[in-house]
């Protein structure tokens, strides 16, 4: 009686089948992709609060932090997939140029979204992989660190391949889509003191008795001006995706190889000078191939792009923005630390103690210090 119930019970069936649990876990995040980002997030802002606290809390905070990371990139891949199985009626915002331009790589080339994925894998787990090398002494850290780096460049010198010349973009994978259905689900959620979204357009909509598709609804009479900016079309919209990039050669392409190099070069020149951690060396060399590099790649795009750096696509002025901030970091690295940021640093949280709420963030900073002192992906944008 009891083995015949365990046969047939739908419970049990499913707990002897990993499969299923996979199955079922997968549904919910499909059912569910709004409320599991936010805990996503949450999960995030857990982490940084804050190494340094206790006793090896580093590696645990970080452990915990890898694991949100590549938990979200497999959600990603849920959540694109239900978006990707809707029904053309059901509409959809607007792509970004970024979307666009990784979903036609991931779509026309399986081993760019192999790559990208490991490069990005990588990258979320890699200060994770430093903190545990540490333990085994200053000397196998800094191989790891080495190995890592070239791990990175050998992905993106892949990239650049695959993708023709092109620049890399960050990140070489597509970003989270948002189901439409949830914006749907929103508007729905309303307080009872206002007409609900669906409600004020249902008299403005018309479904086709033929097709069943449904008309769009009108503006509102007083935002005509902002509906009609909406729809205008820019010249990135109506491009390619493969175009929204151009292709590098000459200088150029020497440029974006160099500073997909970089990051090698000066973990190379940090573990060269490891004794001596207030050396200008590795700094200066570091600076002076990305700064290089980012002035090689503006005059190729001058000489070769119709309008210079104004004919740049909106996506090509994106990533130079992008790139451009992440070269503030250099304030947090090496010499440039040790010599200068560091003890501007200790003078700020000294004037913060006392004060209420500056003493809590003198304190956060106070905590930070030991990982931008001591490991060096805590500063690594690249």
């Amino acid at each position: 009686m009891n083995s015949d119930w365990k046969s047939h019970s739908p419970v049990s069936a499913t707990l002897l089948q990993p499969s299923k649990w996979l199955t079922l876990y997968e549904d919910f995040v499909m059912k569910n992709a709004s409320s599991v980002g936010q805990v996503e997030s949450a999960l995030r802002s857990l982490t940084y609060i804050i190494p340094g606290r206790y006793r090896d809390s580093e590696i645990s905070s970080e452990s915990v932090h890898s694991g949100v990371q590549l938990l979200s990139l497999y959600h990603d891949s849920l959540v694109s997939r239900v978006v990707a199985r809707l029904p053309s009626t059901v509409p959809r915002p607007a792509p970004t140029p970024h979307s666009r331009y990784t979903k036609y790589w991931i779509s026309h080339s399986a081993l760019y979204h192999q790559v990208a994925l490991t490069l990005q894998m990588v990258r979320y787990t890699e200060l994770l992989w430093e903190m545990i090398a540490r333990r085994r002494g200053e000397k196998v850290r800094w191989r790891v660190v080495v190995l890592i780096e070239i791990i990175k460049a050998t992905c993106r010198l892949l990239l650049l391949r695959l993708t023709n010349s092109r620049p890399l973009v960050s990140p070489p994978l597509p970003e989270r889509e948002v189901d439409p259905r949830s914006t749907e689900e929103e508007e729905s959620d309303w307080n009872g003191m206002q007409t609900p979204v669906s409600e004020r357009s249902a008299d403005l909509s018309w479904t086709m008795p033929r097709t069943g598709l449904a008309l769009p609804s009108l503006p509102d009479a007083n935002d005509i001006s902002n509906f009609l900016i909406s729809k205008v079309l820019t010249a990135d919209d109506i491009k390619p995706p493969k175009a929204l990039l151009h292709r590098v050669s000459g200088q150029g392409q020497l440029a974006e190889v160099l500073y997909i190099l970089r990051p090698v070069i000066y973990a190379l020149a940090l573990q060269r000078w490891r004794r001596d951690k207030r050396s200008w060396r590795p700094w200066l060399i570091g600076f002076a191939m990305e700064y290089g590099c980012r002035q090689l790649a503006k005059s190729d795009f001058r000489e070769r792009v119709a309008g210079g750096l104004r004919g740049l696509t909106g996506l090509e002025r994106e990533e130079m923005r992008k790139r451009g901030w992440a070269m503030g970091w250099w304030l947090m690295r090496g010499a440039f630390y040790e010599n200068i940021t560091k003890s501007w640093l200790k003078g700020l949280t000294s004037k913060m103690k006392g004060k209420p709420l500056l003493d809590l963030v003198g304190s956060v900073i106070e905590d930070y210090e030991y990982l931008w002192e001591n490991f060096y992906f805590s500063t690594a944008m690249l």
